[in-house]
C-alpha cells in the first residue's frame, strides 16, 4: 500500500500543506480497517480552523479515502440555518441508511426502540404514545448507531460545520463520541472554534478529553498559493503576480481557489501587469464584491440565490423556484448560471438536491437580503414546506423568522411543531416554538392552552419556568374545566420536583376547594396528601393521616382518584407503623389490575409507593415483580432520565432488603449513574446515594461508604422532601461504622425528634431507634435500653417477622448476658420466618458467637456455619469474615456449604411451602413427610427467602409459579 507520501503527490490542491492532517487520517483508516496492527479499532478525529480554511475540502478527502477503503460513510453537515432543528443533523447521518428500508422492515430491525427513536430520525412514530425523555432518545440513537457500526463496518461517521449543529444532534454526538473507541467506527468533525455556541463546551473538550487534540488548521503559505495559482495558469505566473494572490487572500485556501477560478474566466497570464485586475477580482471573492457578482447575472439569479440561502442546507430546487416566485424553465436558468458563476452547486450527497459552493457564500447570500424581503421570504417559504408535506416542524424553522402578526395559521403551525419536537425528545426546540406562539400571540379562548403547553414542554430542563407559566395560564378567564384540572395538576408537579412541596400541597388545596366536580376534587385531594406526605417540614402529619384514613374508608369506587387515595393510606398506614396486614390490605385495593408509572396525567409517585409498601410488609418478591413491570413500561415509552433512575434505585433497595447485596450495588449504581446524567441535585442523587451506602456497609467496605458520601456532601444537607432510607440515618449508620458514636448519637437524636413528631414509628421504615440505642449504650445505658424496648414494641405492632427480629437483634446487642442469648434465638426464630436474608444471616452469626461465649461450641458452629452460608449467598465478605474467625476462636472448620445459591425452589421445598400455604402448620407437614419440624422450619425459611415473601404473603406467591419451579423475577441485564 502507498504509503501516505506517496499519496500527497495525488491529492487535490485543496489539500495541500495538510500533511499531518492527512497522515493522522490515514492512521487512524488503518487502526480502523486493522492493517496497522490486525485489530481493528474506532477513534476520532477533530479539525478546527476559522471559515474557509480548507475543512470541507478536507472531509471531502475522508469521504475519498474511507470509499477506497470499503466503508460505510455516514456523512452531516451542520446548517446556519438550521440550527433551531432539533437532530437536523442525525436525521442526515442516518436517514440514508434507513430510506433504502420499509417502515416494516425499520419496526423490525429498531424493536422496541423504535417509537422512541422514530420521531428523531424522521420517520413514522406511532400516534397517541406520549412523549419520550431526552435521555430515552440518546440512549435508543446509541443503540441505533451502535447497530449501524457493528452491521456495516467499518463505518467513518462524518459531522462538518459542527458549529451549526443543532443543540440536540450535537448533545448526542458529544457522549456517543468517546464509544467509537470501542466500536469499528471512527468519527470525524470539523468546525470553527471561535463560532461554537456557548453551550457546546462540552463538545470542545472532547477531542482533549480522549488522548489527542483538534488538528488547528492555518493559513497556506506563500509556496502552496503559488503552486495553486501556477496549476490554474501555468509555469509562467510571475513570482509577484503569486506573492500577491496569497496577499490578497491572506493564504485563506477558499478565497484562494475562488480567485484562481476567476483568474482563469479571465484569461490572466499571471504577469505583473495583471496584479491590478487580480485585487478586482479578489474584491468580488467575498462581502459586498460576492453580492455583485450575484447581482450581475440578473434579476431571476438573484432571486433563486436569495431563496435557497432562506431554505438553508439540502435545497429542493422547486422549493426555491416557488419561493423565488419563478417558472420551471425561469428557476433552471438561474441555478446554471448560479453554477457557472459558482453560487450553487449539485449537492454533494444528494444529487436531487442544491447546496451552496460553500458556506461562506450561503452566510454572505442571506445577510444580503433586505430585512423585510427576508422575513417575506421565510413566510413563503413556510408555506412551500407545508404544501410539500415536509411537516410543521420544518415550516417552524421560517415561522420563527417572521414578526407576530396575531395569526391563527401561524398559532398552529407553530404549536404542531412543538408536539413533534416534544415527541422526538427535544423539549427546548417545543419551547421556542411555543414561546413564538405566545407571542404572536393566540386567539383570546387558546392563551391559556399554549401556556399549558409551553409550561408541560420546560418540566424537565427549566421547572421553574413552568411554574411560571402554568401560574399565568391558571390566571387565564374562562377556563374550561378539564383544562384547568390539567394545569394545576402539572403546576403541583412542577412545584414539588422543585423541592417547593408545601406550595404544591397547597395549590391543588385550593382547587379541591372551588372544584364543582367531585372527581375532580376528589383528585386534588389525592394530589394533596401525596405532597404533604412528601414534605419534610410538615406541621401536622397526624391530623392528615386522620382526614387520610377517614376518606380512605368512605370511598366506594375504585377509579384512578379512589386508588391513588388507597395506596397513600396504604403508604402512611406503613409508615406510621400500623399493622402491615392494614397497609397490605389497601395496597391490594389500590392496586387492582396494576397501576401505570407511564400515565402522563397522573404520575409515578403512588405505584411506587404501593410497590415499596409490599417490600417494607415482607413481601419484597411481590415488590420487586410490580418494579420489573413499571421499570419494563418506562423503557418502552423511553422515559430514561430521573423516572428509570428511580427505578433502578429502588429496586436495587428492594434486592438489598432482600439480602442480594451484589446485584443491588449494580441496580444502584446503575440508578446513581442516570442521575448523575440527568444533572446534579436531583432527588433521584438522595435516595441512590443512600442506599449504596447502607449497600457498601452491609458488604464491609466503609472506606467505599466515606468516599460516596464525600464525593456528594451527603450528611451535609438534610433534604426537604422525605427520603428513604432517611438520609441522617444513613448517615449515622456511617459514623457508628468509623466508631463515631457522639457524632451518630447527635444526629440520630435529631431524627427521632423530626419522625416522631410527624408520627413516623415504625422501625422497618426507619430503623433510627436500634442505631440509637447502639450508639448509646456504653455511656447511656439506661436510655438504650429505653430506646429499644420502644422500638421492639412498635415493630411487633407492625408485626413482620424481619422488622420483630432485627430490632431482638439489635435489643440483644444492647442488652448482653443471658438476656442477650435469649433474645438473639428470638430474632432468629422470627427472621427465618422472614424473607430477609442479610439479616438472617447477620443475627445467625451474632447468634452463634454469643453461643461459644457462653461454652456452647457445638450449637454455636451450627449457628455461626448457617450464617456464613447465609453470608456468602449474601455477598458480604465482612459477615463472612466475621463468621470464619468466630468458627476458628471455636476450633472450627467452616464446613461445605449446603445451599446451591439460586432462587429456584427444591421439590421438597415447593412441597412445604404448598402445604403451608394451605394451613398446615410445621409439625403436621414435618409428621406427613416424615422429618423433623426443625428441617421443615429451614426449609421454609429459604421459601421464604428465595421467594420474597412472608408467611401472609406466601400464597399469592405460589401463584405467581411454575409448575417446575420457581425463579425469582429479575431484568434482562
Amino acid at each position: 500500500m502507498p504509503d501516505a507520501v506517496e499519496q500527497l503527490g495525488r491529492v487535490n490542491r485543496l489539500v495541500l500543506e495538510r500533511e499531518s492532517e492527512l497522515v493522522a487520517l490515514d492512521g487512524a483508516l488503518n487502526d480502523l480497517c486493522g492493517t496497522r496492527s490486525g485489530t481493528k479499532h474506532g477513534g476520532l478525529l477533530a479539525f478546527a480552523g476559522p471559515a474557509g480554511l480548507g475543512k470541507t475540502a478536507l472531509l471531502a478527502e475522508v469521504r475519498r479515502r474511507a470509499a477506497a477503503r470499503g466503508c460505510t460513510v455516514l456523512s452531516a453537515r451542520g446548517g446556519e440555518q438550521e440550527q433551531g432543528m432539533a437532530f437536523h443533523v442525525v436525521r442526515q447521518l442516518v436517514q440514508p441508511v434507513l430510506a433504502a428500508a420499509s417502515e416494516e422492515e425499520h419496526r423490525r430491525i429498531l424493536g422496541s426502540w423504535y417509537d422512541i427513536v422514530a420521531p428523531a430520525v424522521g420517520l413514522v412514530a406511532s400516534a397517541g404514545d406520549g412523549a419520550p425523555d431526552p435521555t430515552g432518545v440518546r440512549d435508543g440513537l446509541d443503540w441505533v448507531v451502535t447497530r449501524f457500526a457493528v452491521q456495516r463496518a467499518p463505518v467513518v461517521l462524518i459531522l462538518d460545520d459542527a458549529h451549526w449543529a443543532d443543540a440536540e444532534s450535537l448533545a448526542w454526538l458529544t457522549a456517543f463520541a468517546p464509544r467509537a473507541e470501542e466500536l469499528p467506527m471512527l468519527v470525524i468533525v470539523a468546525y470553527r472554534p471561535d463560532e461554537l455556541p456557548a453551550d457546546a463546551m462540552a463538545f470542545r473538550k472532547l477531542a482533549g478529553r480522549h488522548g489527542s487534540r483538534p488538528f488547528d488548521l492555518v493559513a497556506l503559505t506563500p509556496g502552496a498559493v503559488r503552486r495553486i495559482v501556477r496549476d490554474a495558469v501555468g509555469e509562467s505566473a510571475e513570482e509577484a503576480f503569486c506573492r500577491e494572490a496569497w496577499a490578497v487572500t491572506g493564504g485563506n485556501p477558499f478565497e484562494v481557489t475562488e480567485l484562481t477560478a476567476k483568474i482563469c474566466d479571465r484569461e490572466l497570464k499571471g504577469q505583473r501587469e495583471d496584479i491590478p485586475e487580480l485585487r478586482e477580482l479578489a474584491s468580488a471573492v467575498k462581502g459586498s464584491g460576492l453580492i455583485e457578482r450575484i447581482e450581475k447575472l440578473g434579476p431571476s439569479a438573484v432571486r433563486f440565490a436569495w431563496a435557497a440561502a432562506v431554505l438553508g442546507t439540502s435545497i429542493a430546487p422547486p422549493l426555491a423556484a416557488g419561493v423565488a416566485a419563478l417558472g420551471r424553465e425561469e428557476a433552471a436558468d438561474a441555478f446554471e448560471r448560479l453554477r457557472a458563476a459558482r453560487i450553487l452547486t449539485v449537492g454533494t450527497t444528494d444529487s436531487s438536491t442544491l447546496e451552496f459552493v460553500h458556506p461562506l457564500i450561503a452566510t454572505a447570500v442571506y445577510r444580503a437580503i433586505p430585512s423585510a424581503l427576508r422575513v417575506g421570504m421565510h413566510g413563503e417559504a413556510a408555506s412551500a414546506v407545508t404544501e410539500a408535506g415536509l411537516g410543521a416542524a420544518t415550516a417552524a424553522r421560517h415561522l420563527l423568522e417572521l414578526h407576530p402578526e396575531g395569526d391563527e395559521w401561524v398559532v398552529q403551525q407553530l404549536r404542531g411543531a412543538a408536539r413533534e419536537y416534544l415527541r422526538a425528545g427535544a423539549p427546548e426546540a417545543a419551547q421556542r416554538c411555543l414561546a413564538r406562539a405566545l407571542r404572536e400571540p393566540p386567539p383570546y379562548g387558546e392563551r391559556a392552552a399554549v401556556l399549558f403547553e409551553l409550561g408541560c414542554s420546560s418540566l424537565l430542563n427549566e421547572p421553574a419556568n413552568t411554574v411560571n407559566h402554568l401560574r399565568a395560564a391558571l390566571e387565564e378567564p374562562e377556563l374550561e374545566p378539564e383544562l384547568r384540572e390539567a394545569i394545576t395538576y402539572r403546576l403541583a408537579q412542577a412545584l414539588g420536583h422543585t423541592g417547593r412541596m408545601a406550595e404544591a400541597a397547597r395549590t391543588v388545596e385550593a382547587e379541591a376547594s372551588r372544584a364543582n366536580n367531585t372527581r375532580t376534587r376528589l383528585r386534588m385531594q389525592a394530589e394533596q396528601f401525596m405532597w404533604n406526605a412528601f414534605r419534610a417540614d410538615e406541621q401536622d402529619s397526624p391530623a392528615r393521616s386522620r382526614r387520610l384514613n377517614r376518606l380512605a374508608d368512605h370511598i366506594t369506587g375504585r377509579g384512578p382518584a379512589e386508588r391513588y387515595i388507597l395506596g397513600l393510606r396504604a403508604w402512611d398506614a406503613m409508615v406510621r407503623g400500623e399493622p402491615a396486614a392494614v397497609a397490605v390490605r389497601y395496597a391490594e385495593e389500590a392496586l387492582g389490575d396494576g397501576l401505570s408509572w407511564t400515565d402522563e396525567n397522573w404520575g409515578f409517585e403512588v405505584p411506587v409507593l404501593v410497590a415499596l409498601t409490599f417490600m417494607y410488609c415482607d413481601q419484597p418478591g411481590r415488590a420487586e415483580d410490580l418494579f420489573t413491570k413499571g421499570i419494563a413500561e418506562l423503557e418502552r415509552k423511553g422515559w430514561r432520565g430521573a423516572h428509570l433512575s428511580f427505578g433502578f434505585t429502588l429496586l436495587g433497595y428492594i434486592r438489598y432488603r432482600r439480602g442480594r447485596l451484589a446485584e443491588a450495588e449494580d441496580l444502584v449504581h446503575a440508578g446513581l449513574g442516570i442521575a448523575d446524567r440527568v444533572g446534579p441535585g436531583v432527588p433521584a442523587q438522595w435516595f441512590a446515594i443512600g442506599i449504596l451506602i447502607e449497600i457498601l456497609l452491609a458488604r464491609g467496605r466503609t472506606h467505599e461508604a466515606q468516599e460516596l458520601a464525600d464525593t456528594y456532601n451527603y450528611g451535609e444537607v438534610i433534604p426537604n422532601a422525605v427520603v428513604y432510607p432517611d438520609s441522617q440515618t444513613v448517615f449515622s449508620e456511617l459514623l457508628l461504622a468509623q466508631g463515631m458514636r457522639g457524632d451518630a448519637e447527635r444526629h440520630l437524636t435529631a431524627v427521632g425528634q423530626r419522625l416522631e413528631a410527624r408520627g413516623m414509628r415504625n422501625p422497618a421504615w426507619c430503623p433510627w431507634q436500634l442505631h440509637l440505642a447502639q450508639a448509646v449504650a456504653l455511656v447511656e445505658p439506661e436510655r438504650a435500653a429505653e430506646t429499644i424496648r420502644e422500638a421492639v414494641q412498635r415493630a411487633r405492632q407492625f408485626g413482620t417477622a424481619s422488622a420483630i427480629g432485627q430490632a431482638l437483634h439489635a435489643s440483644a446487642e444492647v442488652t448482653g448476658g443471658s438476656d442477650g442469648l435469649r433474645l438473639l434465638a428470638e430474632a432468629v426464630s422470627h427472621l427465618e420466618r422472614s424473607p430477609s436474608a442479610f439479616e438472617l444471616a447477620r443475627a445467625q452469626v451474632a447468634y452463634g458467637a454469643a453461643l461459644r461465649r457462653a461454652g456452647l461450641p457445638q450449637d454455636a458452629a451450627d449457628r455461626l456455619h448457617a450464617g456464613l452460608e447465609g453470608a456468602l449467598h449474601c455477598n458480604s465478605d465482612a459477615l463472612a469474615g466475621r463468621a470464619r474467625d468466630e468458627l476458628a476462636a471455636a476450633g472450627m472448620r467452616p464446613l461445605q456449604l449446603r445451599g446451591t445459591g439460586t432462587d429456584t425452589l427444591t421439590g421438597p421445598e415447593r412441597t412445604v411451602a404448598e402445604q403451608i400455604a394451605g394451613g398446615r402448620s410445621t409439625s403436621e407437614v414435618a409428621e406427613e413427610l416424615g422429618t423433623a419440624e426443625r428441617e421443615v422450619t429451614r426449609m421454609l425459611s429459604a421459601v421464604y427467602r428465595k421467594v420474597g415473601t412472608d408467611h401472609a404473603g406466601l400464597p399469592k406467591a405460589l401463584e405467581q409459579t411454575s409448575d417446575n419451579g420457581f425463579q425469582h423475577s429479575a431484568l434482562g441485564r
